[in-house]
């Protein structure tokens, strides 16, 4: 395999995780009833479209294009955390999505180390900088969601309780 079609590889595979976070997040967005985190979920989400698409840009440059079946698998495996929270109120649905979130940030932190460190080897400066862009905005999401999961934990626990 030659070194830029390994980059495209990368790519593309971080082009269909930032698609189908963003769409994951958007749903998180409009489920639940903390507003702290229906709002960080939202502006995630509207992080997320842009990460994918600077992304999509980049792999256009290279020759590349998205992977539909890639962002297809992305899409099916997603929401398979999700499918636990059945019986729990919406108070602890948003304090599910935000560990969810936070597992995901650090996923993607992690899968951009690997694109910088691919783009290194193979001589592409260009991507190897939008991966460490990507990385650093990856780790703000981390942090919020960091913040934000004690506070969501409190909350809902305290409308468990309360309800009873």
């Amino acid at each position: 395999m030659r070194a830029r079609d390994a980059v495209i590889t990368y790519l593309e595979d971080a082009e269909a995780a930032e698609r189908n976070f963003e769409d994951a997040l958007a749903t998180f967005a409009k489920q639940g009833e903390q507003g702290p985190v229906k709002g960080a979920m939202e502006w995630m989400s509207q992080k997320a479209r842009t990460q994918h698409e600077r992304l999509a840009a980049r792999l256009k440059e290279l020759g590349g294009s998205p992977s539909k079946a890639k962002s297809m698998l992305a899409h099916m495996l997603a929401f398979t955390p999700t499918m636990a929270q059945a019986g729990h109120t919406p108070g602890e649905k948003d304090t599910q999505h935000v560990m969810i979130t936070y597992a995901a940030a650090a996923a993607e932190m992690a899968m951009y180390e690997a694109l910088a460190s691919v783009a290194s080897l193979a001589g592409d400066s260009e991507t190897e900088r939008l991966a460490r862009q990507l990385q650093a905005e990856e780790k703000e999401d981390y942090d919020k969601a960091w913040a934000l999961l004690r506070p969501s934990a409190m909350a809902s626990f305290q409308g468990l309780t309360s309800a009873s």
